[in-house]
C-alpha cells in the first residue's frame, strides 16, 4: 500500500510494510468554496466587528498591513493586491502604505524569498515591503507592560504608528498558542525581542493550558489579546486553505473577533476525534514551507501526541533542506544533548527573558517524554543530526516495520499533513 505524506515542495511517497493495518487520518472534506477572489472580495466588504475595509481606509493618512514570513504559507498573493488598492482608492497614498514582514525572531526574508512571499509583483512595485527586526531597540515603541503577567511590550513602530493597521495571516493549530493567525501576527510577529522572550519563557511553556488548539486561560493567547487591545483599533483578514493551498475560508474585520469566527470553521476540520490511542504513529512536518528546518518539525512532534501511548513510537518525516535552523537553536539543541532533557528544562525556570530560539527545544521536550521519537531526514546532515536529540530513521518502511513488531500491535496512525491536524485519543461527539 502506497502513502502519501506533505514532505518539502513535491511530497513523499513511501510502501507501508505488510501486515501493517493503517488508520489515515486527515481532514475531512470542506465545503465548497466561492472563487478566491470573490472570498475576498466578500470577507472585505462584509466584515465582522468593523466597518468595510474601504471605509476604514476613508480619511486615513497611512496604512500598516503585516504579513507572515516564509514559514507560513498564507496565499499573500490572493489578497495583498486588492487590499492595497482599496486603500489607495479611498484616498491612502501607495508612499503611506508599508506590507511588513512579521518575522518575530526569524531571519528576514529578502530578495527571490520575499518575491516568493509576497507573490505579487505589482506589490513589490507599488509600496514598500519590509522586513521587522525584533533585536533592533529603535525599531520600537515601548506600550508598558501587560497587566495580568507583567510582559513588557515593544511593538514594530511601523505598525504602532500606522493610521491603519491591519494583521493578515493562517488560522491553523499552533502547538503553543492554540491557533495562529490574528493576534499572533502581531505579537510575536512585529513584537519587541524582549516581549517575545518573555512569553516564550518557561513559565508560559510549561503551562498546561499552553497547547494545541486551546485557547480557554492560554496564557500566550491571553498575552497576545492584551498587546492587540494596547494599540486600540486593529483589523484582521484572516485564511484558511485546504491541503492543496487552495483557499476555503476568508474572514476580515476587528482582529480578535474576526480571528475567532476563523478559528470557529477551521476548529471541526482540524481536531479529529479518534477514539484511541497508538502505540505507532507516522507524521510529516506539513511541507514546504513548514519543514525546512528541524526548528519547525518540532511542531509536528508535538500536535499528535494526543494519540501515542506512552512508550510509544512517534516517526516523523520532515525534508530540513535548510538545516537544523537558526544559531540560537542549535546552542540549544546542544545543551539538550549534553545535559539531557530534566537538567535543560532546570536551566530554563529562573529565566524572566528565555534565550532566543530555545522554547522550541523546551517544547521537544513534550515528545521526549511520552515516547520515542524517529525523524526521516535524509537532506540533513549528520552534524546537524546529531544536536536534534532524537533517532534517526533512515527508511520509513522498515521504521514502521520495527516498531510495529517491536509494541506488538499492526495498527498504525498515519497524519499526511503533520501538525495541520490534531488528533484527540477521545471518540468524536455524536453527530
Amino acid at each position: 500500500m502506497k502513502i502519501d505524506l506533505l514532505y518539502g515542495r513535491e511530497g513523499l511517497q513511501f510502501d507501508l510494510p505488510d501486515g501493517i493495518e493503517p488508520h489515515l487520518i486527515e481532514k475531512p472534506p470542506f465545503p465548497p468554496a466561492a472563487a478566491p477572489k470573490d472570498q475576498i472580495a466578500s470577507a472585505l466588504a462584509r466584515p465582522i466587528g468593523s466597518a468595510p475595509l474601504a471605509d476604514l481606509a476613508r480619511g486615513k493618512g497611512s496604512a500598516c498591513i503585516l504579513i507572515c514570513d516564509i514559514t507560513r504559507p498564507v496565499p499573500n498573493h490572493l489578497f495583498l493586491r486588492p487590499m492595497i488598492e482599496t486603500l489607495m482608492t479611498a484616498g491612502i497614498p501607495a508612499t503611506a502604505i508599508t506590507v511588513l514582514v512579521a518575522t518575530g525572531l526569524h531571519r528576514p526574508n529578502e530578495g527571490a524569498e520575499l518575491a516568493e512571499l509576497v507573490g505579487d509583483p505589482w506589490v513589490l512595485e507599488t509600496v514598500a515591503v519590509e522586513n521587522h527586526f525584533a533585536l533592533r531597540d529603535a525599531d520600537h515603541v515601548q506600550l508598558g507592560t501587560t497587566s495580568g503577567r507583567g510582559v513588557p511590550v515593544g511593538i514594530d513602530r511601523r505598525f504602532v504608528e500606522a493610521e491603519l493597521k491591519i494583521a493578515t495571516g493562517l488560522v491553523e493549530p499552533h502547538f503553543m498558542a492554540g491557533y495562529s493567525g490574528g493576534r499572533k501576527v502581531v505579537a510575536p510577529g512585529v513584537a519587541h525581542h524582549e516581549t517575545i522572550r518573555t512569553f516564550h519563557s518557561a513559565r508560559f511553556m510549561e503551562d498546561p493550558a499552553a497547547r494545541e488548539c486551546n485557547l480557554d486561560a492560554n496564557p500566550l493567547h491571553e498575552e497576545q489579546l492584551e498587546i492587540v487591545r494596547m494599540l486600540g483599533d486593529v483589523y484582521a483578514l484572516n485564511t484558511v486553505i485546504d491541503d492543496k493551498r487552495n483557499l476555503v475560508f476568508a474572514s476580515f474585520g476587528e482582529i480578535i473577533e474576526s480571528h475567532l469566527a476563523a478559528v470557529d470553521f477551521v476548529r471541526g476540520y482540524t481536531e479529529i476525534g479518534i477514539g484511541r490511542r497508538f502505540h505507532t504513529v507516522v507524521t510529516s512536518a506539513a511541507g514546504y514551507p513548514l519543514d525546512q528546518t528541524y526548528y519547525q518539525t518540532v511542531k509536528g512532534m508535538v500536535t499528535p501526541l494526543d494519540i501515542l501511548e506512552p512508550g510509544g513510537t512517534l516517526i516523523i518525516a520532515s525534508h530540513c533542506g535548510e538545516g537544523i535552523g537558526s544559531d540560537h537553536f542549535r546552542a540549544a539543541q546542544e545543551r539538550l544533548v549534553a545535559l539531557g532533557p530534566e537538567a535543560f528544562l532546570e536551566t530554563l525556570r529562573p529565566k524572566q527573558f528565555a534565550d532566543v530560539d530555545e522554547w522550541q527545544t523546551e517544547m521537544q521536550l513534550k515528545p521526549m517524554r511520552r515516547g520515542q521519537i524517529q525523524l526521516y531526514a535524509p537532506h540533513l546532515s549528520d552534524a546537524d543530526f546529531r544536536v536534534t536529540g532524537v533517532e534517526r530513521a533512515h527508511d520509513l518502511t522498515a521504521a514502521i516495520a520495527e516498531a510495529a513488531a517491536r509494541h506488538g500491535d499492526p495498527h498504525v496512525a498515519i497524519i499526511p499533513e503533520g501538525p495541520y491536524v490534531v488528533p484527540r485519543a477521545a471518540a468524536p461527539a455524536a453527530a
